[in-house]
């Protein structure tokens, strides 16, 4: 059980954060990772508002301290493939994304996270695999099948992309619209 003195700062940040006070909030989980370091909230927290704030060198520094105390929470580790993307650390935010996923396989986001890095590292034929996988654990986002789409294009695939816009259009036609629009396939009456 924390104490009451822990339980105070966080009802403090939390205060802040309400109130849209982020650096008031930082400076208590500052203060709450220096006097409880092994307190995973402030850490997170910070490492939260630091990605937030595009301070992604803090944000990453918090999140691997995270991994220090507790090495197989999948959600950890799918932050700081993120961060990890967002510094153009390709090959390190794969590893974050896959450790992610061995340790929580439904993590859909993380599989998204490998298929967008995949996509940078033109390993298509993995971004496939990691992409159909986000498809199938979220099927009613776009994302998964935008992205999917777009490697089927880049792999010389018109056909399976053509696929792609065709299931989009029932349940998201705006996407499969703008998906014709940037490729011109199904455009001008050809598919449709």
């Amino acid at each position: 059980m924390k104490s009451l003195g822990y339980l105070w700062m966080k009802g403090q940040a939390m205060a802040w954060l309400l109130i849209g006070r982020n650096a008031q909030a930082m400076a208590v989980f500052d203060e709450m990772a220096r006097r409880y370091p092994d307190a995973a909230y402030p850490r997170a927290s910070r490492a939260h508002l630091n990605a937030q704030a595009g301070r992604h060198a803090a944000a990453l520094e918090d999140y691997e301290a995270l991994l220090a105390l507790n090495a197989g929470d999948a959600h950890t580790w799918f932050n700081k493939g993120f961060v990890l993307e967002l510094l153009g650390r390709w090959d390190d935010a794969l590893a974050a994304f896959r450790r992610a996923t061995e340790l929580s396989p439904e993590l859909d986001r993380a599989w998204y996270g490998q298929g967008l890095v995949l996509i940078r590292l033109q390993r298509f034929d993995e971004a496939i695999v990691a992409l159909k996988r986000n498809t199938e654990l979220q099927p009613m986002s776009p994302y998964g099948w935008y992205q999917l789409a777009r490697v089927h294009l880049d792999k010389h695939q018109p056909d399976e992309a053509v696929k792609i816009i065709r299931h989009l259009k029932g349940f998201e036609p705006k996407v499969a619209a703008q998906l014709e629009r940037e490729t011109g396939l199904l455009a001008g009456g050809t598919g449709s």
